[in-house]
């Protein structure tokens, strides 16, 4: 084959990986696109044990998603889901996945929206609850923080910056406040239970992102205050955000078939090049 065949048949393989590239791109679904909403999964109940968490498509579309041994505070990053309504599932940690769950709720899913569904309250009145996430990005220079009390030592909490304004009062166990906008930078966040005293965090907050501070009881008595990043201006919208994230428990490979694809199909294409400038240099001489 001449050589000019040869590079034709070079721009023909690259051409065919460039479109994989695009099928793997298309298949791990942009934050802006059409028709899609957003769900995370989380455990906010301190007297439950260890839960795996369902969900599956009624109306939306979409792969069913197992998340397996989830422990009280642990929260999913957020899933790309089309819109439509999807039902969830929390059965004990390792039970048959054909047994009767514990808990379930459906979660209609609309367009550009994002939920948190929850387990949360105590074991002996356990419910799923379903937040709704205001991800829109501020743009006065402010960041967005809301408060998910999951403390059951600290039933009431105030919330305020160090030397600051207040974040939020009277934070009661098992609620969610709205966002409120707070000056960016790094400062000290107390977590105060009424009559008690002051959880510190160190928090550093950016301009334009927005957060979840998540209160929870520490496993060795007091409590725990974690900063989660929700939405920010520089990454990806929605985020989750989350410093261990659950994982569903069999992720799909097809990412990885693609990228693989694509490596095979650059190789091919390097390997015939090569054999014909070969041939075309051996007629030569």
């Amino acid at each position: 084959m001449p050589v000019t065949q040869a590079k034709r048949r070079l721009v023909t393989l690259t051409v065919a990986a460039l479109a994989t590239v695009g099928l793997a791109q298309a298949y791990a679904v942009p934050a802006s696109a059409a028709g899609v909403g957003y769900v995370r999964l989380a455990h906010f109940s301190p007297d439950t044990p260890a839960v795996d968490v369902y969900l599956s498509s009624q109306s939306g579309g979409g792969s069913p998603q197992r998340f397996n041994h989830v422990p009280y505070g642990m929260m999913s990053n957020y899933l790309s889901l089309p819109q439509g309504t999807y039902a969830v599932a929390m059965r004990p940690a390792g039970a048959d996945p054909s047994s009767k769950p514990v808990l379930t709720t459906n979660v209609t899913v609309s367009q550009g929206k994002a939920y948190t569904v929850a387990g949360v309250g105590r074991y002996a009145d356990l419910g799923l609850r379903i937040l709704d996430d205001d991800l829109s990005l501020p743009t006065d220079g402010k960041a967005k923080v809301r408060i998910i009390q999951a403390s059951v030592k600290a039933p009431v909490l105030n919330v305020a910056v160090e030397n600051g304004a207040p974040i939020a009062d009277g934070v009661q166990f098992a609620t969610t406040t709205d966002y409120r906008s707070v000056n960016p930078g790094s400062w000290t966040c107390l977590v105060t239970p009424s009559g008690g005293e002051a959880t510190k965090l160190k928090v550093s907050v950016a301009a334009g992102n927005v957060y979840s501070l998540l209160v929870l009881d520490a496993p060795g008595g007091g409590l725990s205050a974690q900063l989660r990043t929700d939405a920010q201006r520089s990454g990806p919208v929605p985020q989750g955000g989350v410093e261990t994230g659950v994982r569903p428990a069999e992720p799909s490979r097809l990412p990885i078939l693609l990228w693989s694809a694509v490596g095979l199909a650059v190789l091919a294409a390097g390997l015939v090049l090569a054999a014909r400038f070969r041939q075309a240099r051996a007629r030569r001489f």
